[in-house]
């Protein structure tokens, strides 16, 4: 375990650069200043985050055109033309229905981060996001919009929905860092079929299944190595697939 933890450490090290972000969808939200248009570039970045990463991010890059200077200010005005935009399972409609939740969101209730805040709170954040969206998505929402914002109570890993929340929370260089109402040392390591392969490759994950709790067993592991901040820990998974293809 020594000589994983140090392989790990270098690879974090080497990855956790602002090199990272140029293809990254982190990247859409590193265009932003204000903490408004941060959050929200974040969150849609992050639903969008499956499948062909070119693919998305050329998705994203529409997305954002149609937002202009400020996702902020196109949310605040509630009505949006997305011409036919689509990706996957998201049909335009589930699209326009994350984009009419952010809407209520931002306009009645304080924003992602007060959502997230009063979740984290709760004591039960990811099921708290969820239900703040499924009882207020429009009759339009399809199947895209369900799986954009699954429901923890089914078990699944949550990767982007974790992802967001590294973005949001741990410090640059590459992540935003910009709420401090999580500590780092209780974020979840996002799992994929790319970071659980190499995960078992490497003895850190015995699990077979990509859920919940191979999140939960994985993030335990990587706490040993980091306590304070395990999900950096994200860079060298990364680092250690693109060095072992």
């Amino acid at each position: 375990m020594p000589d994983i933890k140090e392989l790990l450490d270098d690879l974090a090290q080497k990855y956790e650069t602002e090199d990272f972000i140029k293809d990254d969808p982190i990247q859409f939200p590193h265009k932003y200043k204000r903490r408004e248009d941060i959050e929200i570039a974040a969150f849609l970045a992050s639903l969008f985050a499956y499948g062909k990463r070119e693919v998305f991010i050329r998705k994203l890059d529409i997305l954002f055109s149609y937002m202009g200077k400020s996702p902020y200010d196109y949310i605040s005005k509630g009505a949006f033309d997305l011409n036919g935009l689509n990706y996957r399972f998201f049909k335009t409609a589930d699209i326009d229905a994350f984009l009419k939740v952010l809407h209520i969101l931002y306009t009645n209730d304080g924003g992602l981060s007060a959502l997230f805040e009063k979740g984290y709170k709760s004591g039960s954040l990811m099921q708290y996001v969820c239900d703040y969206f499924y009882s207020h998505a429009p009759k339009t929402a399809g199947g895209g919009f369900y799986f954009g914002i699954p429901n923890p109570a089914n078990g699944g890993a949550m990767k982007r929905m974790w992802m967001f929340l590294r973005w949001m929370v741990r410090k640059p260089p590459v992540d935003l860092g910009i709420w401090n109402f999580i500590p780092a040392s209780e974020l979840k390591i996002p799992v994929d079929t790319h970071v659980a392969r190499i995960s078992r490759e490497l003895g850190l994950l015995k699990r077979n299944s990509n859920d919940n709790r191979a999140v939960e067993e994985l993030s335990e592991v990587l706490s040993e190595f980091s306590p304070n901040d395990p999900v950096k820990y994200d860079f060298a998974l990364f680092g250690y697939g693109v060095n072992n293809k």
